[in-house]
């Protein structure tokens, strides 16, 4: 069963990609087979993880969400062997454009996660700071939400909207959508602040937060600028050891929901209850 998760959050600058790249990686050397799908006009889950600009430009996630290509089309290879990704390019600027008149626009993109759903574990969508057709369509492919938090004031803000947006994509567009949980990022552990807002997160959300905390990491603000993930940069610096438990939590959450879920009993058929009767 395959796994769509989106990495949300509509403040820039708190990690969504940095989790993205890194949380991908890390599923993939649990050996996950993982997909990563850039929505991101700028590109930098693509750039991060090493592919570079020219050599997506004719088959990258734009051509998908317009018709052009299949999503087997326009899979590349990284340097992980279990992580695969979808690329974006600028060219996705247009596409908040031309999908207004699309007919099933906002479900472009689930429709063609659908067409690999039995090549992948886990699918991982970093999504752009914004509430266009691309968020809307990443939420609506996906059956979770996973929100960066930077360990910041201003962040909680950002997280009430966040949270108001899914519930009207809920509401209206995707009713199986919930949230996964929070991650806490870019934490300082000098910083009296960094631990009042982990407290308070804390507090409200319970067992939604995750226990791994990203914290600020020099390694990890330098594994992009050489277009490789965390693990491949760094394997034994603290950011890879905290994305692996982050990994290693989440692969462990998504497994017990699903023996959950197989536990239940299923109402009985027409039949079934004929043949009590």
């Amino acid at each position: 069963m395959i796994k769509t998760i989106c990495i949300a959050n509509q403040k820039g600058g708190v990690g969504k990609t940095t989790t993205s790249v890194n949380l991908a990686a890390a599923l993939s050397e649990l050996g996950r087979k993982t997909l990563i799908i850039d929505m991101d006009p700028q590109g930098n889950a693509s750039s991060g993880i090493g592919i570079k600009r020219y050599e997506t430009q004719d088959s990258n996630v734009y051509h998908v969400l317009i018709g052009e290509k299949t999503i087997e089309e326009t899979i590349q290879n990284t340097q992980h062997e279990n992580l695969k990704i979808v690329c974006a390019t600028p060219d996705l600027v247009g596409a908040e454009i031309e999908l207004v008149d699309m007919p099933n626009r906002e479900y472009r993109l689930r429709d063609a996660i659908e067409a690999v759903s039995d090549k992948f574990d886990y699918v991982i969508i970093d999504c752009p700071p914004s509430l266009g057709l691309l968020t809307v369509n990443a939420l609506c492919s996906a059956q979770s939400f996973l929100v960066p938090l930077q360990c910041e004031y201003y962040a909680l803000e950002g997280l009430s909207q966040l949270l108001n947006t899914a519930g009207i994509i809920k509401k209206n567009l995707n009713p199986n959508l919930k949230i996964e949980g929070i991650v806490l990022t870019m934490f300082d552990k000098r910083n009296n602040l960094s631990h009042q807002v982990v407290s308070e997160i804390q507090s409200h959300f319970a067992d939604k937060v995750f226990k791994a905390i990203i914290p600020r990491n020099v390694r990890l603000s330098e594994a992009p600028s050489h277009g490789c993930s965390i693990l491949h940069y760094d394997i034994k610096s603290i950011g890879a050891k905290r994305y692996l438990e982050l990994a290693t939590e989440l692969d462990e959450r998504v497994m017990n929901q699903r023996q959950i879920e197989t536990s239940r009993p299923q109402p009985a058929t027409t039949n079934e209850h004929e043949a009590r009767i």
